[in-house]
């Protein structure tokens, strides 16, 4: 019946599915390429059992008796022989009982022992009392005065006390492992409360966390539903990503030869212009030069000049500037070359047809790549949103196939009635409880009654001896000392054995429950027997999995059970639950996944309607290899402006002239000279520079249209070849772009489905149903059984068994103690006077005498009446008289 309820509670927790996924697909395809989803934390109930036990200071004794075990039993767990024992349904004893006695030998030999010990007691008792009541065995009422009495007597009192030290010492071991029983019980009663509570957790906290499952399935629908909406971006945009690896250089290329053109443009203008205002400037800075030569001639055809005799320095100055004159002429011939105007023209003419405004064009239908796809996947958009419907319907509906919280309802009533059933058994509990602990302090009081006995006749032996009285005249107080340890005597020899058969039986019992049950629980060697392969049945491989699933090759042990569990992990993997119910081809039909996937691969996305670059743009690119660019002499320009403006830095040359006449004698040529100089400074200013100015620009112009018309039919052949080759890719072979997009993106769409199936795969196996309270029953059942029973059991025989033990000395040590306590009946006495401080002295003789029945008077002895005791106890007969006494 109870593995019907199991199989049902399983089932209804499998509710939430088998999610792992089919290992016949491939490896890149469980892979999401998409980004994470966030499904949040599965809602979690707090299991509030700490399966902890804290002996306290009675662990002290615990260590002590598990420590006396290990001595007494050292073999290591028997696995073997328990695994033959249990496969031969306990057949085995009887072939293998030398392996089991060779283990239990000292289990066996204490057991032997403390049977004797209960077997002989008895006899040796009443045997001793036999010889008591003849007067032997310590029964005469005579004790021989020695010299070391009092010696004799403080060490057995010594020993006595010690030996009664133990003793209780052990009874209080005792009284505290009873003690401790039952004050655990109602700790035990809290921790099992607490496990109950446990699984009410576990039982009501499953269905929320299942429900939480299926709902995040909408944060998986939501993200592809979002990705759908944004399919152009998505899609479209990876496809115009990947083909604009090669159009957008070739559009680059178009573009840039729209902005060459342009610059061309440019460039004839301003060479055609520098070159008109060069020409003009040449004529004009010519005429200027000359007058300034004229002038400087006729400065120069001064007398101051000539007469050397008169100023050999202005002569000299003179001669210097007229070898200079040569010198003021223009370099550059710019007359000669010719215009631009034809090239000017045709590239205007080619410009006429605005190539940049066509390649733009042919931008934006490339860039209407994301248009066409969300236009051309419409229908499989309202195909997928329709099957995501379907999907949460049938998700949604899917706790209604299986009675989920029906079945954990029913589990938990099973826990409510298991509970009141529990709570029910409590008064009985602890009225054995009661009994049990009232029988173990009787077996703790009939040790104690002996402990008084001995201690109450230590203190009366003690406070009623008297050094000075003889054995026949101690004192009452002393003489009950006596009586009080052959009291003890007497009931030592009859409860001894009954607690060593007592302890024998709890020795047996316990200490095979601790070496046989609780030492391999904490080494997991329990565990090993528990999962030997064939074990409870020969059919089984592993029990668990053969019971529940009818597939005793599963791997699933109590070991890996238990420490799944203990790790709080869900129970659906821990207990293997998949092979109860394989819901992975439910959950992949629902998904849909599949059918997803084919809905994309019958895309179909035509690229053919973008066109780069329309024909006109093409024949523009023609007609500008064909302006005649390359054909004007860029060398003849290039020459010319490299000539310069004028011979001689005309700056120069008439600072230099200023110089010059600054050395000569002021006067008419002085004055002349510094006007020419002037006039230089005018032309450079008003004439070189702008010409320098128009030069520089000619000079530009005319370098960008050589670089522009170096092999420009060539370059236009290759842009137009590469525009060519990238509308081809996009008209005739984007299929395989397209392709390989629309598989990524289908990837990425059924990659969420997927991400919520490894969520909810992997949260049913760390986080739903987590079966930690399962493991808490298990460590429970330990502490009870083992910590709080089989450690109290085995150190109550502990205790009670020193005591047993130690009873023995206890006897032996009261009965010659008590000779020294008890009043005699006779006692020495001395025929010699000599003798007689000895007897003073010590109250001891070598022989002894009653004078006055015989009728004989001592007149020594009359002389001591304080020691008289003559007339109290009849005669005895005198030992014989040794002469060293």
């Amino acid at each position: 019946m109870w593995k019907t309820g199991l199989l049902v509670l399983f089932w209804g927790l499998l509710s939430s599915g088998e999610l792992q996924q089919q290992t016949t697909e491939p490896e890149h395809q469980n892979r999401s390429p998409s980004g994470k989803l966030d499904f949040g934390n599965v809602p979690q109930g707090v299991y509030e059992t700490v399966p902890y036990y804290e002996p306290g200071m009675i662990g002290i004794l615990f260590h002590m008796v598990h420590a006396f075990l290990h001595v007494v039993q050292p073999n290591p767990f028997p696995e073997d022989l328990v695994v033959e024992v249990a496969k031969d349904k306990f057949g085995a004893i009887q072939s293998e009982y030398q392996k089991a006695i060779y283990y239990e030998i000292g289990f066996v030999v204490c057991a032997v022992l403390g049977l004797l010990f209960a077997v002989l007691m008895p006899a040796v008792g009443l045997f001793f009392c036999l010889c008591r009541c003849c007067n032997n065995c310590g029964g005469e009422m005579h004790q021989r005065q020695r010299k070391n009495a009092d010696c004799q007597r403080g060490l057995l009192t010594t020993l006595l006390f010690t030996t009664s030290l133990i003793i209780t010492a052990g009874v209080l071991c005792s009284y505290a492992a009873n003690q401790n029983l039952s004050s655990q019980f109602k700790s035990v009663r809290r921790l099992i409360s607490s496990n109950l509570r446990d699984l009410h957790t576990f039982s009501n906290e499953t269905p929320m966390q299942i429900d939480y499952l299926i709902v995040q399935y909408a944060t998986a629908k939501n993200k592809v539903i979002s990705d759908l909406d944004n399919v152009g971006p998505l899609l479209g945009g990876k496809i115009h990503h990947e083909l604009g690896k090669e159009v957008r250089p070739a559009l680059d290329g178009a573009l840039n030869m729209a902005g060459a053109m342009r610059e061309t443009k440019e460039a004839l203008e301003n060479a055609s212009v520098s070159l008109e205002v060069l020409q003009e400037a040449t004529g004009k800075l010519h005429f200027n030069l000359s007058l300034v030569r004229s002038g400087l001639n006729r400065s120069l055809n001064d007398p101051g000049c000539s007469d050397e005799e008169s100023d050999a320095t202005s002569a000299q100055l003179c001669r210097s500037i007229r070898s200079s004159l040569a010198q003021l002429h223009v370099s550059g011939n710019f007359t000669r070359l010719p215009n631009v105007y034809n090239q000017l023209e045709s590239v205007n003419q080619v410009l006429k047809t605005d190539l940049r405004n066509i390649v733009q064009r042919g931008y934006a239908s490339f860039n209407d790549t994301p248009g066409m796809v969300n236009d051309q996947m419409r229908n499989v958009i309202d195909g997928a949103r329709s099957m995501l419907d379907t999907i949460g319907t049938n998700i949604s509906s899917f706790t209604k196939v299986f009675p989920v919280h029906s079945s954990l309802t029913n589990f938990t009533n099973f826990i409510s009635h298991t509970q009141s059933k529990i709570e029910d058994l409590y008064p009985e509990i602890d009225e054995m409880d009661f009994y049990r602990w009232v029988s173990c302090i009787g077996l703790c009081s009939m040790v104690v009654l002996i402990l008084a006995f001995n201690f109450l006749a230590i203190l009366c032996g003690n406070l009623g001896y008297d050094k000075h009285a003889s054995p026949t005249t101690r004192g009452c107080v002393s003489n009950t000392g006596g009586t009080l340890l052959m009291a003890g005597v007497g009931f030592s020899f009859l409860f001894s054995w009954i607690l060593m058969g007592v302890v024998t039986a709890m020795f047996l019992v316990g200490g095979n429950m601790e070496k046989l049950v609780c030492e391999p629980f904490h080494t997991k060697q329990l565990f090993k027997v528990l999962d030997t392969p064939h074990l409870v049945n020969p059919d089984w491989r592993n029990f668990i999995p053969g019971y529940l699933y009818n597939d005793s090759d599963l791997d699933l042990t109590v070991e890996s059970f238990y420490s799944n569990c203990k790790d709080n992990q869900g129970i659906y993997s821990a207990m293997r639950l998949d092979k109860l119910l394989n819901v992975s081809a439910f959950l992949n039909s629902s998904l849909h996944t599949k059918e997803v996937g084919k809905m994309f691969e019958n895309v179909n996305i035509d690229l053919r309607g973008i066109v780069l670059l329309e024909p006109d743009g093409k024949q523009n690119l023609m007609d500008f290899s064909e302006t005649g660019v390359a054909e004007i002499n860029y060398a003849a320009y290039l020459e010319e402006v490299n000539k310069g403006v004028t011979q001689v830095d005309l700056l120069s040359y008439a600072n230099e002239l200023e110089a010059q006449t600054d050395l000569m004698p002021k006067g008419p040529l002085q004055t002349s000279l510094k006007g020419q100089a002037n006039s230089l400074r005018q032309i450079h200013s008003q004439q070189v520079i702008p010409m320098e100015q128009a030069m520089s620009t000619l000079n530009q112009s005319i370098r960008l249209l050589e670089r522009t018309a170096s092999d420009l039919p060539n370059k236009v052949t290759d842009v137009l070849a590469t525009i060519e080759a990238a509308q081809y890719l996009i008209s005739e072979n984007a299929t395989q772009v397209v392709n390989q997009e629309t598989q990524k993106y289908k990837q990425t769409i059924v990659g969420y489905f997927r991400q919520y199936i490894e969520w909810v795969r992997s949260s049913l196996a760390m986080e739903v149903a987590a079966c930690k309270p399962f493991s808490n029953i298990v460590d429970t059942v330990e502490i009870i059984a083992c910590s709080v029973l089989v450690d109290s059991l085995n150190t109550f025989w502990f205790g009670l068994g020193c005591c047993a033990l130690f009873l023995l000395p206890s006897i032996i040590l009261s009965v010659k103690l008590a000779k020294f306590y008890r009043r005699m009946d006779t006692e020495d006495v001395y025929d010699d006077i000599e003798t007689i401080p000895m007897k003073t002295m010590e109250i001891g003789s070598n022989g002894y005498h009653n004078e006055r029945l015989h009728g004989i008077q001592n007149p020594v002895m009359s002389s001591i009446p304080a020691y008289d005791t003559l007339t109290r106890f009849p005669r005895a007969s005198a030992p014989p008289r040794h002469i060293d006494w």
